[in-house]
């Protein structure tokens, strides 16, 4: 298949660059690229990514160019990426096309162009991913992700795991079920709260392994409070040790750059529906290659005979009949992100949570973070706690009220979680925080 090279949002053009092609067109120097009104749809993804390719990333008329594509309701300021984020236009038309052919005919005949679309989506992936198409394999979503990993890995008596207490239940409760049967050993690790430093979190984790510990399974960014884990160095210490380290990244996939070979976890999950911003009901798997062969399949359909025979992820892929068109939509998905920029999505989500932090700061001074402030330790997913005993009169007020919508959290972290994402806008952040200071 053919590789395409990916879009680098770092590189944008030097000035001279810029001044020639002005030069060259100034019809297209007087109405600079971005600012263009889209079509009704939005624009395509070669559009977006041309209009990307002048000096405007960091300007705010890029973003507002870029949150035009989606389908967001008038006067709604969505926070909920850690939940569920809308597709753009360009995703959402190519699915229901897709939809609309397999519907028109549903034969043998016309969908067997959906495994090509499907391959092609897998290939984009991996290089999205930093990864070989032949560990990857599109699943429903992270829980399915991670349950294959939990129930792939032959585990007995006298075996530990240890895990993050901020783990996701798919990545946490389900390995306690598991135990229930098997007889393994589950540890949880506590760590600190708004950690300051890499040290205290990797610390945590360390000196929770011994002699019998044969899996670490964390979360790279929790939606629990927000903090990242310093997932390369977890990684190289416990593989130095022997131990599989498999990485949920649930909150990564879409948000952060990953690359998942220099990372150096044995395996990695996501989902499409958030803040990649893909279809529903897709995700990733990614299965180191040589950690394939030890790993057994959760589901066996039709197809296996082929599947195991090749020796890669496929052999966990084999999930009988399949939204195709959710499946090919993947890869639309991962044009998508490209033409903005992964680099340019992880540096505004880091940007957009960071003043979001700031600003509610600002306006109500009693507040506190679960999230840390230390660059590297958090990136979209922002906790406040604020100085109330329950949280859920403020949550529906400032949907109710102002049209913000957050999620609630109680427990051992509770506030109102908000996540901006690459659709919402700095003049979006100061109305959330001014929407929390009228409703506290």
């Amino acid at each position: 298949m053919t590789t395409r090279t990916p879009t680098d949002a770092s590189h944008l053009p030097d000035r001279r660059r810029f001044l020639k092609r002005a030069a060259a067109g100034a019809a297209l120097a007087a109405t600079p690229a971005w600012t263009r009104a889209p079509s009704k749809l939005g624009l395509t993804i070669e559009e977006l990514s041309d209009r990307r390719d002048f000096p405007g990333t960091e300007d705010e008329a890029f973003w507002e160019m870029v949150k035009s594509q989606f389908p967001l309701r008038p006067g709604l300021i969505l926070m909920n990426a850690a939940n569920l984020c809308p597709s753009p236009y360009p995703v959402q038309e190519a699915v229901f096309g897709y939809t609309r052919d397999i519907d028109q005919d549903a034969s043998f005949h016309n969908r067997a162009k959906f495994n090509a679309l499907a391959a092609k989506s897998v290939d984009a992936l991996a290089e999205l991913l930093g990864a070989s198409p032949e560990e990857i394999v599109i699943t429903r979503n992270t829980s399915e992700s991670n349950n294959a990993v939990i129930n792939g890995l032959t585990m007995g008596a006298g075996d530990e795991v240890v895990l993050w207490d901020q783990n996701h239940p798919t990545n946490n409760v389900a390995w306690d079920v598991r135990a229930d049967r098997w007889g393994y050993k589950v540890i949880r690790v506590t760590t600190p709260p708004a950690p300051e430093s890499e040290d205290e979190l990797v610390d945590a984790f360390v000196n929770a392994f011994t002699d019998r510990t044969r899996v670490l399974s964390v979360t790279q960014i929790s939606n629990i409070s927000g903090v990242e884990l310093p997932a390369s160095r977890l990684c190289s210490i416990a593989r130095d040790r022997g131990i599989y380290v498999h990485m949920d990244g649930a909150q990564s996939f879409g948000a952060v750059e990953v690359d998942l070979h220099a990372m150096g976890c044995d395996s990695y999950t996501g989902s499409a529906h958030k803040w990649f911003c893909g279809p529903k009901e897709a995700g990733v798997l990614y299965v180191r290659a040589d950690r394939v062969a030890e790993l057994w399949p959760s589901v066996v359909g039709v197809g296996w005979d082929g599947a195991s025979a090749g020796g890669g992820a496929d052999k966990f892929g084999t999930f009988g009949q399949r939204d195709d068109a959710a499946v090919a939509g993947v890869g639309t998905t991962v044009e998508f992100h490209q033409a903005v920029g992964p680099a340019a999505i992880e540096a505004r989500t880091r940007a957009l949570a960071a003043a979001l932090k700031a600003a509610i700061r600002e306006r109500v001074p009693d507040v506190s973070f679960h999230t840390s402030d230390v660059p590297g330790l958090s990136a979209g997913v922002v906790i406040a706690e604020l100085p109330v005993d329950d949280h859920t009169e403020i949550y529906n007020r400032i949907y109710e009220e102002h049209g913000v919508a957050g999620a609630l959290r109680t427990a051992a972290f509770p506030g109102i979680r908000l996540c901006p994402h690459m659709y919402n806008t700095m003049a979006e952040v100061e109305q959330v925080a001014d929407a929390l200071a009228r409703s506290v």
